[in-house]
Protein backbone atom coordinates (compact mmCIF):
# COMPACT_ATOMS: atom_id res chain seq x y z
CA UNK A 1 0.00 0.00 0.00
CA UNK A 2 0.93 3.64 -0.43
CA UNK A 3 0.43 5.30 2.93
CA UNK A 4 0.95 8.78 4.35
CA UNK A 5 1.04 9.30 8.11
CA UNK A 6 0.32 12.80 9.41
CA UNK A 7 1.76 12.68 12.92
CA UNK A 8 4.12 14.13 15.45
CA UNK A 9 7.11 12.28 14.05
CA UNK A 10 8.84 12.21 17.45
CA UNK A 11 6.02 10.18 18.99
CA UNK A 12 7.02 6.61 19.92
CA UNK A 13 3.43 5.57 19.16
CA UNK A 14 3.52 6.98 15.64
CA UNK A 15 6.94 5.49 14.98
CA UNK A 16 5.76 2.10 16.24
CA UNK A 17 2.94 2.06 13.68
CA UNK A 18 5.11 3.33 10.85
CA UNK A 19 7.81 0.76 11.63
CA UNK A 20 5.32 -2.06 11.14
CA UNK A 21 4.37 -0.97 7.63
CA UNK A 22 7.94 -0.22 6.65
CA UNK A 23 8.92 -3.75 7.65
CA UNK A 24 5.98 -5.08 5.63
CA UNK A 25 7.29 -3.45 2.46
CA UNK A 26 4.61 -0.77 2.12
CA UNK A 27 5.48 2.61 0.62
CA UNK A 28 5.28 4.99 3.56
CA UNK A 29 5.46 8.78 3.70
CA UNK A 30 5.72 10.64 7.01
CA UNK A 31 4.41 14.20 7.25
CA UNK A 32 5.38 15.40 10.71
CA UNK A 33 4.04 18.40 12.60
CA UNK A 34 7.33 18.55 14.52
CA UNK A 35 10.95 18.35 13.46
CA UNK A 36 12.01 14.73 13.86
CA UNK A 37 14.58 12.17 12.85
CA UNK A 38 13.94 10.11 9.76
CA UNK A 39 13.32 6.37 9.65
CA UNK A 40 15.03 3.83 7.43
CA UNK A 41 12.84 2.96 4.49
CA UNK A 42 10.61 6.05 4.41
CA UNK A 43 9.59 7.09 0.91
CA UNK A 44 9.68 10.71 2.09
CA UNK A 45 9.72 12.88 5.20
CA UNK A 46 8.10 16.31 5.17
CA UNK A 47 7.69 18.77 8.04
CA UNK A 48 4.52 20.86 8.34
CA UNK A 49 5.12 22.77 11.58
CA UNK A 50 1.95 23.58 13.49
CA UNK A 51 3.40 25.57 16.36
CA UNK A 52 5.35 28.84 16.36
CA UNK A 53 8.25 27.26 18.23
CA UNK A 54 9.32 23.74 19.17
CA UNK A 55 8.28 22.22 22.46
CA UNK A 56 8.75 18.77 23.93
CA UNK A 57 6.03 16.31 24.77
CA UNK A 58 7.72 15.73 28.09
CA UNK A 59 10.36 17.72 29.93
CA UNK A 60 10.34 19.66 33.12
CA UNK A 61 11.09 23.07 34.48
CA UNK A 62 9.17 26.02 33.10
CA UNK A 63 7.04 24.03 30.68
CA UNK A 64 5.68 21.81 33.41
CA UNK A 65 4.88 24.77 35.66
CA UNK A 66 2.80 26.22 32.84
CA UNK A 67 1.30 22.96 31.56
CA UNK A 68 -2.34 23.91 32.11
CA UNK A 69 -1.82 27.37 30.59
CA UNK A 70 -0.08 25.89 27.54
CA UNK A 71 -2.87 23.35 27.03
CA UNK A 72 -5.45 26.13 27.31
CA UNK A 73 -3.65 28.28 24.73
CA UNK A 74 -3.55 25.38 22.29
CA UNK A 75 -7.25 24.80 22.77
CA UNK A 76 -7.88 28.38 21.64
CA UNK A 77 -5.20 28.85 18.99
CA UNK A 78 -4.46 25.31 17.76
CA UNK A 79 -7.30 25.26 15.18
CA UNK A 80 -6.06 28.62 13.88
CA UNK A 81 -2.56 27.23 13.33
CA UNK A 82 -4.21 24.27 11.57
CA UNK A 83 -5.99 26.62 9.17
CA UNK A 84 -2.70 28.38 8.37
CA UNK A 85 -0.89 25.12 7.54
CA UNK A 86 -3.66 23.26 5.70
CA UNK A 87 -2.65 24.57 2.26
CA UNK A 88 0.94 23.46 2.85
CA UNK A 89 -0.20 19.93 3.67
CA UNK A 90 -2.64 19.95 0.75
CA UNK A 91 0.20 20.74 -1.63
CA UNK A 92 2.33 17.89 -0.30
CA UNK A 93 -0.52 15.36 -0.53
CA UNK A 94 -1.30 16.35 -4.12
CA UNK A 95 2.23 15.33 -5.14
CA UNK A 96 1.83 11.84 -3.66
CA UNK A 97 -0.10 8.94 -5.15
CA UNK A 98 -1.72 7.55 -2.00
CA UNK A 99 -4.09 4.79 -0.99
CA UNK A 100 -4.72 6.01 2.59
CA UNK A 101 -3.88 9.10 4.63
CA UNK A 102 -3.71 8.31 8.37
CA UNK A 103 -3.71 11.21 10.84
CA UNK A 104 -2.43 9.77 14.08
CA UNK A 105 -4.32 11.96 16.52
CA UNK A 106 -7.46 14.07 16.28
CA UNK A 107 -5.96 17.20 17.89
CA UNK A 108 -4.23 18.49 15.97
CA UNK A 109 -2.98 16.20 13.19
CA UNK A 110 -6.48 14.92 12.37
CA UNK A 111 -7.79 18.48 12.23
CA UNK A 112 -4.91 19.44 9.93
CA UNK A 113 -5.47 16.51 7.57
CA UNK A 114 -9.23 17.15 7.46
CA UNK A 115 -8.63 20.83 6.65
CA UNK A 116 -6.32 19.75 3.81
CA UNK A 117 -9.17 17.55 2.50
CA UNK A 118 -7.05 14.84 0.82
CA UNK A 119 -8.26 12.98 -2.25
CA UNK A 120 -7.31 9.63 -0.67
CA UNK A 121 -9.41 8.11 2.14
CA UNK A 122 -8.71 9.82 5.47
CA UNK A 123 -8.33 7.71 8.61
CA UNK A 124 -8.06 9.44 11.99
CA UNK A 125 -6.83 7.93 15.26
CA UNK A 126 -8.62 8.86 18.48
CA UNK A 127 -6.49 8.67 21.60
CA UNK A 128 -7.63 8.64 25.20
CA UNK A 129 -8.97 12.07 25.98
CA UNK A 130 -9.47 13.56 22.52
CA UNK A 131 -13.26 13.60 22.89
CA UNK A 132 -13.64 13.83 26.68
CA UNK A 133 -11.03 16.53 27.42
CA UNK A 134 -9.96 18.38 24.28
CA UNK A 135 -13.03 18.43 22.02
CA UNK A 136 -15.36 20.58 24.11
CA UNK A 137 -12.68 22.82 25.64
CA UNK A 138 -13.34 25.90 23.45
CA UNK A 139 -15.76 26.86 20.65
CA UNK A 140 -13.00 26.61 18.03
CA UNK A 141 -12.04 23.13 19.25
CA UNK A 142 -15.67 22.04 19.02
CA UNK A 143 -15.89 23.26 15.46
CA UNK A 144 -12.54 21.75 14.41
CA UNK A 145 -13.42 18.40 16.04
CA UNK A 146 -16.77 18.27 14.25
CA UNK A 147 -15.26 19.10 10.85
CA UNK A 148 -12.48 16.53 11.21
CA UNK A 149 -14.79 13.68 12.22
CA UNK A 150 -17.34 14.65 9.59
CA UNK A 151 -14.69 14.38 6.88
CA UNK A 152 -13.07 11.20 8.21
CA UNK A 153 -13.50 8.13 6.02
CA UNK A 154 -12.58 5.79 8.88
CA UNK A 155 -11.69 5.88 12.56
CA UNK A 156 -9.24 4.01 14.75
CA UNK A 157 -9.95 4.33 18.50
CA UNK A 158 -8.20 2.91 21.55
CA UNK A 159 -11.49 2.20 23.36
CA UNK A 160 -15.09 1.34 22.48
CA UNK A 161 -16.38 4.41 24.30
CA UNK A 162 -14.80 6.74 21.76
CA UNK A 163 -16.52 5.11 18.81
CA UNK A 164 -19.85 5.89 20.49
CA UNK A 165 -18.81 9.46 21.29
CA UNK A 166 -17.43 10.01 17.78
CA UNK A 167 -20.90 9.78 16.23
CA UNK A 168 -22.08 12.53 18.58
CA UNK A 169 -19.18 14.61 17.29
CA UNK A 170 -19.98 14.21 13.60
CA UNK A 171 -18.54 10.87 12.46
CA UNK A 172 -20.99 9.36 10.00
CA UNK A 173 -22.69 6.17 11.18
CA UNK A 174 -21.81 3.12 9.11
CA UNK A 175 -18.34 4.27 8.14
CA UNK A 176 -15.51 1.84 8.97
CA UNK A 177 -14.00 1.85 12.45
CA UNK A 178 -11.69 -0.32 14.51
CA UNK A 179 -10.58 -0.49 18.15
CA UNK A 180 -6.83 -1.02 18.61
CA UNK A 181 -4.59 -0.08 21.57
CA UNK A 182 -2.99 3.30 20.89
CA UNK A 183 0.50 1.84 20.53
CA UNK A 184 -0.78 -0.83 18.17
CA UNK A 185 -0.66 -3.28 21.07
CA UNK A 186 1.83 -4.46 23.65
CA UNK A 187 5.14 -5.87 22.45
CA UNK A 188 5.09 -8.98 24.56
CA UNK A 189 8.73 -9.76 23.82
CA UNK A 190 9.54 -6.63 25.86
CA UNK A 191 6.68 -6.43 28.39
CA UNK A 192 6.29 -9.77 30.19
CA UNK A 193 6.05 -10.92 33.82
CA UNK A 194 8.83 -12.28 35.99
CA UNK A 195 11.99 -10.37 36.87
CA UNK A 196 15.16 -11.21 34.98
CA UNK A 197 18.78 -11.09 36.10
CA UNK A 198 19.58 -8.45 33.52
CA UNK A 199 16.81 -6.11 34.73
CA UNK A 200 18.22 -2.91 36.30
CA UNK A 201 17.44 -2.41 39.99
CA UNK A 202 17.14 1.41 39.71
CA UNK A 203 18.96 1.72 43.02
CA UNK A 204 15.93 0.41 44.90
CA UNK A 205 16.28 -1.63 48.10
CA UNK A 206 15.78 -5.31 47.27
CA UNK A 207 12.94 -5.92 49.72
CA UNK A 208 11.09 -2.61 49.37
CA UNK A 209 7.54 -2.66 47.96
CA UNK A 210 7.54 -0.36 44.93
CA UNK A 211 4.75 1.82 43.50
CA UNK A 212 5.23 3.32 40.05
CA UNK A 213 3.37 6.29 38.55
CA UNK A 214 4.16 5.97 34.82
CA UNK A 215 1.94 8.75 33.41
CA UNK A 216 4.32 11.67 33.82
CA UNK A 217 3.05 15.23 34.18
CA UNK A 218 -0.08 15.79 32.14
CA UNK A 219 -2.95 18.21 32.47
CA UNK A 220 -5.50 15.41 32.95
CA UNK A 221 -3.46 13.31 35.42
CA UNK A 222 -4.04 14.25 39.07
CA UNK A 223 -0.47 14.26 40.26
CA UNK A 224 -1.50 16.50 43.14
CA UNK A 225 -3.72 13.67 44.38
CA UNK A 226 -0.96 11.11 43.84
CA UNK A 227 1.69 13.06 45.74
CA UNK A 228 -0.68 13.87 48.62
CA UNK A 229 -1.56 10.18 48.87
CA UNK A 230 2.05 9.15 49.52
CA UNK A 231 2.17 10.15 53.23
CA UNK A 232 -1.15 8.35 53.78
CA UNK A 233 0.28 5.18 52.26
CA UNK A 234 3.44 5.44 54.34
CA UNK A 235 1.42 5.60 57.54
CA UNK A 236 0.37 2.01 56.82
CA UNK A 237 3.23 0.74 54.61
CA UNK A 238 6.24 2.78 55.79
CA UNK A 239 8.76 0.85 53.71
CA UNK A 240 7.01 1.65 50.38
CA UNK A 241 8.98 3.50 47.69
CA UNK A 242 7.35 5.56 44.94
CA UNK A 243 8.98 5.84 41.52
CA UNK A 244 8.03 8.41 38.87
CA UNK A 245 9.62 8.08 35.41
CA UNK A 246 9.84 11.20 33.22
CA UNK A 247 9.79 13.51 36.24
CA UNK A 248 13.49 14.05 36.90
CA UNK A 249 14.14 17.78 36.83
CA UNK A 250 10.42 18.64 36.61
CA UNK A 251 9.75 21.63 38.85
CA UNK A 252 6.25 20.49 39.76
CA UNK A 253 7.44 17.11 41.03
CA UNK A 254 10.34 18.60 42.99
CA UNK A 255 8.00 21.16 44.54
CA UNK A 256 5.66 18.44 45.75
CA UNK A 257 8.56 16.42 47.15
CA UNK A 258 9.81 19.43 49.11
CA UNK A 259 6.36 20.52 50.25
CA UNK A 260 5.45 17.08 51.61
CA UNK A 261 8.89 16.34 53.03
CA UNK A 262 9.36 13.26 50.88
CA UNK A 263 12.93 12.08 50.74
CA UNK A 264 14.37 8.85 49.39
CA UNK A 265 10.91 7.28 49.35
CA UNK A 266 10.06 9.33 46.24
CA UNK A 267 12.37 8.63 43.29
CA UNK A 268 12.12 10.95 40.26
CA UNK A 269 13.61 9.26 37.19
CA UNK A 270 14.29 10.47 33.63
CA UNK A 271 12.25 9.15 30.74
CA UNK A 272 12.88 5.43 30.27
CA UNK A 273 13.19 3.37 27.12
CA UNK A 274 10.70 0.50 26.71
CA UNK A 275 13.10 -2.14 28.03
CA UNK A 276 13.82 -0.14 31.19
CA UNK A 277 10.13 0.67 31.62
CA UNK A 278 9.29 -3.03 31.41
CA UNK A 279 11.94 -3.82 34.04
CA UNK A 280 10.46 -1.16 36.34
CA UNK A 281 6.97 -2.62 35.95
CA UNK A 282 8.34 -6.07 36.79
CA UNK A 283 10.02 -4.62 39.89
CA UNK A 284 6.90 -2.75 41.07
CA UNK A 285 3.93 -4.24 42.88
CA UNK A 286 1.48 -1.46 41.95
CA UNK A 287 1.14 0.97 39.03
CA UNK A 288 -0.96 4.11 39.66
CA UNK A 289 -2.83 6.07 36.96
CA UNK A 290 -4.81 8.88 38.67
CA UNK A 291 -6.28 10.34 35.49
CA UNK A 292 -9.62 12.11 35.09
CA UNK A 293 -9.74 11.67 31.30
CA UNK A 294 -8.44 8.63 29.45
CA UNK A 295 -8.92 6.05 26.79
CA UNK A 296 -6.76 2.97 27.14
CA UNK A 297 -3.34 4.15 28.39
CA UNK A 298 -0.45 2.23 26.88
CA UNK A 299 1.19 2.14 30.30
CA UNK A 300 -1.91 0.47 31.76
CA UNK A 301 -1.60 -2.44 29.31
CA UNK A 302 2.18 -2.62 29.71
CA UNK A 303 1.88 -2.79 33.51
CA UNK A 304 -0.75 -5.52 33.16
CA UNK A 305 1.52 -7.46 30.82
CA UNK A 306 4.34 -7.33 33.38
CA UNK A 307 2.20 -8.57 36.28
CA UNK A 308 2.05 -5.15 38.00
CA UNK A 309 -1.31 -4.47 39.65
CA UNK A 310 -3.06 -1.40 38.13
CA UNK A 311 -4.71 1.18 40.39
CA UNK A 312 -6.50 3.55 38.02
CA UNK A 313 -9.10 6.26 37.89
CA UNK A 314 -12.64 4.87 37.72
CA UNK A 315 -13.44 5.81 34.11
CA UNK A 316 -15.69 4.18 31.53
CA UNK A 317 -12.78 3.46 29.20
CA UNK A 318 -10.69 1.86 31.96
CA UNK A 319 -13.63 -0.37 32.91
CA UNK A 320 -13.30 -1.93 29.45
CA UNK A 321 -10.13 -3.55 30.86
CA UNK A 322 -10.33 -3.57 34.65
CA UNK A 323 -12.89 -5.28 36.89
CA UNK A 324 -12.54 -3.59 40.25
CA UNK A 325 -11.17 -6.01 42.83
CA UNK A 326 -10.55 -8.74 40.27
CA UNK A 327 -7.68 -7.71 37.98
CA UNK A 328 -7.06 -4.21 39.32
CA UNK A 329 -8.50 -1.47 41.49
CA UNK A 330 -10.59 1.51 40.36
CA UNK A 331 -10.50 4.64 42.52
CA UNK A 332 -11.64 8.24 42.58
CA UNK A 333 -8.61 10.05 41.05
CA UNK A 334 -9.55 13.31 42.77
CA UNK A 335 -9.36 11.83 46.30
CA UNK A 336 -5.97 11.26 47.89
CA UNK A 337 -7.58 9.00 50.48
CA UNK A 338 -9.13 6.81 47.77
CA UNK A 339 -5.83 6.63 45.88
CA UNK A 340 -3.97 5.81 49.11
CA UNK A 341 -6.48 3.11 50.04
CA UNK A 342 -6.13 1.54 46.60
CA UNK A 343 -2.33 1.57 46.75
CA UNK A 344 -2.28 0.11 50.27
CA UNK A 345 -4.63 -2.68 49.27
CA UNK A 346 -2.53 -3.40 46.20
CA UNK A 347 0.63 -3.59 48.29
CA UNK A 348 -0.83 -5.75 51.06
CA UNK A 349 -3.22 -8.09 49.22
CA UNK A 350 -0.94 -10.74 47.71
CA UNK A 351 -3.90 -12.88 46.64
CA UNK A 352 -5.33 -10.00 44.60
CA UNK A 353 -1.98 -9.36 42.95
CA UNK A 354 -1.59 -13.03 42.03
CA UNK A 355 -5.12 -13.31 40.64
CA UNK A 356 -4.78 -10.07 38.70
CA UNK A 357 -1.43 -11.08 37.23
CA UNK A 358 -2.89 -14.29 35.81
CA UNK A 359 -6.01 -12.59 34.45
CA UNK A 360 -4.10 -9.70 32.92
CA UNK A 361 -1.58 -11.93 31.18
CA UNK A 362 -4.48 -13.60 29.38
CA UNK A 363 -6.22 -10.31 28.58
CA UNK A 364 -3.12 -8.78 27.04
CA UNK A 365 -2.34 -11.91 25.04
CA UNK A 366 -5.87 -12.06 23.62
CA UNK A 367 -6.81 -8.40 23.24
CA UNK A 368 -3.65 -6.28 23.14
CA UNK A 369 -0.81 -8.20 21.47
CA UNK A 370 1.05 -6.01 18.95
CA UNK A 371 1.98 -9.03 16.83
CA UNK A 372 -1.70 -9.96 16.48
CA UNK A 373 -3.33 -6.56 16.18
CA UNK A 374 -1.13 -4.72 13.71
CA UNK A 375 -2.02 -7.24 10.97
CA UNK A 376 -5.65 -6.35 11.78
CA UNK A 377 -4.77 -2.72 11.07
CA UNK A 378 -3.27 -3.65 7.70
CA UNK A 379 -6.45 -5.54 6.81
CA UNK A 380 -8.50 -2.57 7.96
CA UNK A 381 -6.54 -0.24 5.65
CA UNK A 382 -7.33 -2.55 2.77
CA UNK A 383 -11.01 -2.54 3.74
CA UNK A 384 -11.02 1.27 3.79
CA UNK A 385 -9.28 1.36 0.41
CA UNK A 386 -11.77 -1.04 -1.14
CA UNK A 387 -14.65 0.98 0.33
Amino acid sequence: MRLAFVADGRSPIARSWIEYFLQGGDRVHLISTRSCAGMNGLASLEIVPLWPRAGGAGGGGRRQRNLDALTGLRHWFGPLFVARRASMLRGILRELDLDVVHAMRLPFEGMLAAAANPAAPLMISLWGNDLTFHAASTPVMRWATWRALRRATALCADCQRDLRLAERWGFRAGRPSIVIPGNGGVRRDVFYPGRREQDPDFGLPAAAPVVVQPRGLRAYVRNDTFFRAIPRVQERVPEAIFVCPAMEGAAEAHTWRDRLGLGRELRLLPSLDPFSMAALFRRAAVSVSPSTHDGTPNTLLEAMACGCLPVAGDLESIREWIQDGENGLLVDPTSEQAVADGVVRGLTDAALRGRASRMNAGLVAEQADYALHMPRVASFYEQVLRG
